[in-house]
């Protein structure tokens, strides 16, 4: 048995992007930062680490979360880890991903009005 899940709560770097592919499919594309902070043990430093991830949305979830997310808004992020390889100017690159199965808004809106429900959609891979 095995488990990939991935459970993220962060903030969105910018808008985010809806996409389709060749058959007409929408997705949409996330970049959201994690932070961490902790004190460096050798000069007693308070640091923050900042963590980007990139999140894929499929489907009507993703038309919804393009449609209403802005730069800014925290979000909850529940999906699977996915890393893929694509080639530019002859070098083989990787990118990892979280697909998303369920995207929750959280806190205000930064734009003003009412934190809008949750986003969800039952995905079968």
């Amino acid at each position: 048995m095995s488990l990939n899940r991935s459970t993220i709560i962060g903030y969105l770097g910018q808008d985010p992007q809806i996409r389709y592919t060749p058959t007409g499919n929408p997705f949409c594309t996330m970049s959201v930062a994690t932070d961490e902070s902790y004190t460096d043990k050798q000069t007693g430093e308070r640091k923050e680490a900042v963590e980007w991830h990139r999140i894929i949305v499929w489907g009507k979830q993703g038309l919804n979360c393009g449609e209403i997310l802005r730069k800014g808004r925290q979000i909850y992020v529940e999906g699977r880890l996915r890393t893929r390889s694509y080639d530019k100017d002859g070098e083989t690159r990787y990118a990892t991903e979280i697909v998303a199965q369920r995207v929750q808004f959280l806190g205000p809106n930064p734009n003003g009005g009412v934190t809008e429900a949750l986003a969800e959609e039952d995905i079968s891979f």
